[in-house]
C-alpha cells in the first residue's frame, strides 16, 4: 500500500482498524498554539514561497483571487501517543510542505494566491474506535487552530478578495466547520467563489444557504467527492460514505459518468500529469475511478481505497475548474 501512495502524495488516510499507542488527552500536554502574527506558522503565504511548490505550481505571482487550504491528516504512526501535532517538529513541517502542499494545494495556485497554515492536527486515530471518544477534544484544538488563522487571514491578507476554500479529509472536516461560522447565512457568503471539501462526507443539506455546485463555472457553493477503485465499495460504507455527496471532477455537472477522453490529467509522484487516464462513475456517497493508466499502475491494482489521491487523480481538472469558477466570480462581480 505505502508503494501505490508514493505514486502520488505520500498523503496518508487509513481506513483499517488498528492497535494504537495512546494516551489521556490533555490540555497542558498539548502543543503551545500557535500564533498567526508570526511567519513561521504559516506554511504558504504569497510571499513565502517553498522549493517543493515551486516545482510544481512555478513561481508565485499576485492573483485577484485568494484560496485557503487545509492540510489532510498526517499524524498517522501508530506509536505515537500525542494527539495533536508539534507544528515546530521540522519532519512534521516537511511531510506538509513537500506533501500536502506541492501536491494537493498546488491545484488551486493558477487561480488563486495561496495561504496555509500550519495548524495542530488531530492524529488519525480519532477516526477510529474506540479512540474517537477518547481524542475528541483534539479535533476541537486543530479546529480551533484554523479557525483563528482563518479570521487573522480576513483581517489581515484578504482585503476583500473572493475566496475559495480547499481541503482534503480531516483538513475538510474543519472546512466545513469554517464554512457554517464565516460564510453560511452570512455576508461573507458573496466572497466564495466556491467551497471543494474533498476526502469527507457531505450531505446534501449540510449548509443552509451554500448550494452544491452542478455546472463547471457556478460559484458560490460546494463539491465533494471520495473516491474509490471501480465498483468496489469500502467496509466502512455504511458509516463513513453513502448518503453523502459525489461531485464529478471531470465534468463538474450532474452526469453519472465522466469518461477518460475528458480527463484533464492525474499528478503522480514524479511529477508529470498524465491526462486523459481514468474514467469515473458516481453512486451513492462514492466515486469509482478506472485504474489510473500512469506508469506502474500495476501497483496500484492492488489498491481499492484512493483516498490518498482524491486531489491527484484530479489535480488537472481542478486546476483549469478553479480558474474558469474564479474568472466567472470577476466577471460577474466586476464594479
Amino acid at each position: 500500500m505505502k508503494s501505490a501512495i508514493s505514486f502520488f502524495t505520500g498523503v496518508l488516510f487509513l481506513s483499517c482498524s488498528s492497535i494504537y499507542k495512546t494516551s489521556e488527552f490533555s490540555l497542558a500536554s498539548s502543543p503551545l498554539a500557535p500564533d498567526y502574527e508570526k511567519l513561521e506558522n504559516w506554511a504558504v503565504l504569497p510571499h513565502l514561497w517553498n522549493s517543493s511548490l515551486e516545482e510544481i505550481a512555478g513561481k508565485s505571482k499576485e492573483k485577484k483571487a485568494d484560496v485557503f487550504y487545509i492540510y489532510p491528516t498526517l499524524l498517522t504512526d501508530k506509536k505515537d501517543a500525542s494527539w495533536n501535532a508539534d507544528i515546530k517538529e521540522a519532519s512534521i513541517r516537511r511531510n506538509i510542505l513537500e506533501k500536502a502542499v506541492a501536491f494537493q494545494a498546488s491545484a488551486w495556485v493558477k487561480a488563486a494566491n495561496l495561504y496555509v497554515p500550519f495548524y495542530r492536527q488531530a492524529h488519525y486515530r480519532i477516526f477510529v474506535e474506540p479512540y474517537s471518544s477518547q481524542g475528541e477534544e483534539a479535533g476541537v484544538m486543530a479546529y480551533q487552530d484554523i479557525k483563528k488563522a482563518f479570521k487573522y487571514y480576513l483581517e489581515n491578507y484578504n482585503n476583500s478578495k473572493p475566496i475559495i476554500i480547499a481541503a482534503h479529509s480531516q483538513g475538510a472536516i474543519h472546512a466545513i466547520g469554517l464554512l457554517k461560522e464565516f460564510f453560511d447565512e452570512k455576508p461573507l457568503q458573496k466572497k466564495l467563489i466556491a467551497a471543494y471539501l474533498v476526502g469527507t462526507r457531505v450531505n446534501v443539506d449540510e449548509f443552509r444557504s451554500i448550494p452544491l455546485l452542478n455546472n463547471p463555472d457556478a460559484i458560490g457553493g460546494f463539491v465533494s467527492w471520495n473516491t474509490y477503485k471501480m465498483n468496489h465499495l469500502p467496509k466502512s460504507y455504511e458509516k463513513w460514505f453513502k448518503g453523502g455527496v459525489v461531485s464529478n471532477p471531470i465534468n463538474w455537472d450532474e452526469s453519472i459518468k465522466g469518461n477518460s477522453k475528458q480527463h484533464l490529467g492525474v499528478l503522480a509522484s514524479n511529477k508529470k500529469i498524465y491526462p486523459n487516464s481514468l474514467s469515473v462513475q458516481k453512486t451513492n456517497g462514492i466515486l469509482w475511478s478506472t485504474l489510473p493508466k500512469i506508469k506502474k499502475r500495476f501497483i496500484l491494482s492492488f489498491i481499492k481505497n484512493y483516498h490518498f489521491a482524491d486531489i491527484n487523480l484530479f489535480w488537472k481538472d481542478i486546476q483549469e475548474n478553479a480558474v474558469i469558477r474564479t474568472n466567472n466570480w470577476l466577471k460577474l462581480n466586476q464594479e
